[in-house]
C-alpha cells in the first residue's frame, strides 16, 4: 500500500497498552478412583470427564445405587460443600485372589502410565491430558480411598507438573504416631497429609460409616477458592455431611500439648470437632520453611500461571521500549489488584539492566523479576494479660 500519497481517509489499529490479567481458575478438582457401576458412555475408563456442578452426572458413576467403589462416595462429598468444577478420571478396580491382590492391581491402575501402542494416559497420568481434552485445568487434586504411598507418591509427581496442590491421607495409620511417621515420607510443597478420616451415613448400608477426609478436603478446598480466595487455608472452616471422626484427637485452643498439637507440630492436619467438624492445619510438606503453609505454596503456583499465560499476546511481537512497559504496566496492576482484595500483602515486577544485556534482547530474550509476599495465617495468636489496681481510681471518680 503507498505510504506517500492518498486522496482520503486511513484508520490504523494501534495495539500498544497494557493488557487486563485474568487470574487462573483455580477451583477445579481433579480425582482419579473407582466405579464398577459407572455408565461407560459417560465416564469411560482411563479418560478424563468433566462435572460441571452437576449431581445429575455425578450420578452416573453409581447407576445401581450400592455406592461400589470410591468415585460416588466422593462425589457426594465434594457436593456436600459445593458444586464443583471436577475432572474425573476412573479407573477399573483390580483383580485378584485376595483382598491385599485386589488392592495392588487398582494402585497400579490409578498410578497408569502411557500405552506404548496406543499412546493413551491411563490412571493419574490422564490428568495431565485434561486441559487438551476439557480445556480446564485441574489444580486441586486426589485419589480418596486408594491414596497408599505408591499412589500419593505419583500424585506429587502430577501436581507438581500441573502447579497443583495435592491432599492425601496418612494411609494405613492407626494412631497419631504412625500418621507423623507416614508424613516424612514426603517432602514436597505442594502436599497435604491429613489424619484421622470423617464419619457419616451411608445410604446404601443405612448405617454409619467411615468418610475419606480427603474428598471432604478436595470440595472445601473448591468452596473456599469461590467463596473467599486461594490465600485461605484450609483449616478452621465448618465441614458439611460428616457426623464424627474415625479416630479420637484430643484437641484444646490454649493447650499445644494435645494430639492435635502435637500432629500439627509434626505437619499433619487433623480434625477437630468444635462448632462442627473442621479440618485443623495449615502446612504443607515441604522442605522449605518459605513454603510451609498452604497458601504460600498454592500463591505461588497460582500467580506463576496466571502471569505466564496472560502473556501470549506478547509472544513474537516486535521487541520496543514500549512493549517492555506495557507487559511491566500489566503486571504491576495485577499485583496491586490483588493486593487491594487481600490475596497477596504485595508484589512488584521490574526490568534488570544486568540480565537483559544487548546479547539477550538481539537473541529475542526478555528477562522479567517479580517478587510478591503471600498472606500468611494466624496460626500462633499470643495475648498477654497484666492485672492493674489502675482501673480502681475510677470507682471514686
Amino acid at each position: 500500500m503507498p505510504a506517500d500519497y492518498h486522496h482520503g481517509v486511513r484508520v490504523i489499529e494501534l495495539t500498544d497498552g497494557a493488557r487486563p490479567i485474568r487470574t487462573v481458575e483455580s477451583a477445579v478438582i481433579g480425582i482419579v478412583g473407582t466405579a464398577p457401576d459407572a455408565d461407560p458412555a459417560v465416564f469411560p475408563l482411563n479418560t478424563p470427564v468433566l462435572i460441571a456442578g452437576s449431581r445429575s452426572k455425578a450420578a452416573k458413576l453409581d447407576t445401581v445405587g450400592t455406592l461400589r467403589g470410591t468415585l460416588p462416595k466422593a462425589m457426594d462429598a465434594i457436593f456436600d460443600q459445593i458444586g464443583a468444577m471436577i475432572v474425573v478420571v476412573r479407573v477399573e478396580e483390580g483383580a485378584g485372589a485376595t483382598d491385599a491382590e485386589k488392592l495392588a492391581a487398582t494402585v497400579s491402575n490409578v498410578i497408569g502410565g502411557v500405552d506404548g501402542t496406543t499412546g493413551q494416559h491411563k490412571g493419574l497420568q490422564a490428568m495431565l491430558t485434561a486441559k487438551t481434552v476439557l480445556g480446564i485445568k485441574p489444580r486441586i487434586l486426589g485419589v480418596p480411598g486408594i491414596d497408599t504411598q505408591a499412589v500419593a507418591a505419583e500424585l506429587i509427581g502430577i501436581a507438581d507438573s500441573l502447579r497443583a496442590f495435592a491432599y492425601v491421607s496418612a494411609y494405613g495409620a492407626e494412631t497419631a504416631e504412625a500418621a507423623v511417621l507416614y508424613r516424612k515420607n514426603f517432602g514436597s510443597k505442594r502436599c497435604m497429609v491429613i489424619w484421622p478420616d470423617f464419619v457419616g451415613w451411608n445410604t446404601s448400608t443405612n448405617s454409619s460409616d467411615t468418610l475419606h477426609a480427603v474428598a471432604r478436603a478436595l470440595g472445601l478446598r473448591a468452596k473456599l477458592d469461590n467463596d473467599i480466595g486461594w490465600h485461605k487455608t484450609l483449616s478452621n472452616i465448618p465441614v458439611n455431611g460428616v457426623t464424627g471422626i474415625s479416630k479420637d484427637v484430643p484437641w484444646d485452643l490454649q493447650d499445644p500439648n494435645t494430639v492435635a498439637g502435637y500432629l500439627n507440630a509434626n505437619e499433619v492436619t487433623t480434625l477437630i470437632r468444635e462448632s462442627g467438624f473442621r479440618f485443623w492445619g495449615s502446612r504443607t510438606c515441604s522442605a522449605d520453611p518459605l513454603f510451609a503453609f498452604e497458601s504460600a505454596t498454592r500463591t505461588g503456583d497460582i500467580l506463576a500461571d496466571t502471569i505466564a499465560e496472560a502473556h501470549l499476546w506478547a509472544i513474537d511481537k516486535p521487541m520496543s521500549k514500549t512493549l517492555i512497559k506495557d507487559i511491566l504496566d500489566g503486571v504491576n496492576t495485577k499485583f496491586r489488584q490483588l493486593k487491594a482484595q487481600g490475596y497477596i500483602v504485595d508484589g512488584t515486577a521490574w526490568v534488570d539492566p544486568e540480565k537483559n544485556d544487548p546479547l539477550s534482547l538481539a537473541a529475542g530474550k526478555l528477562y522479567i523479576d517479580y517478587d510478591y509476599t503471600p498472606v500468611p495465617p494466624l496460626e500462633n495468636l499470643m495475648f498477654y494479660q497484666r492485672i492493674t489496681t489502675n482501673y480502681l481510681s475510677q470507682l471514686v471518680a
